[in-house]
């Protein structure tokens, strides 16, 4: 069920990066990202540490702009 839940929100980012506009995918980022989190956590729980760790590599890939982001947030703060 949790790998249908993260393929189920792979979907979604699609949908959401071919909707929106630029200024609207900002919030819809923190959306995947509040969704994603309990679903890395379900995926740690039902089916391994491997898969939650496959699972983030997946919302990595396609969270790419707000990780870039805030590694530059983070370097700056420890710089």
């Amino acid at each position: 069920m949790a790998l249908i839940a993260l393929c189920l929100w792979v979907v979604l980012a699609w949908v959401l990066q071919t909707v929106l506009t630029a200024k609207q995918s900002w919030p819809a980022a923190y959306g995947l990202i509040a969704i994603g989190l309990p679903l890395l956590a379900w995926l740690w729980l039902s089916m391994s540490p491997l898969w939650a760790l496959l699972g983030l590599g997946v919302m990595a890939l396609v969270l790419r702009w707000p990780l870039r982001y805030a590694a530059r947030w983070l370097k700056a703060r420890l710089t």
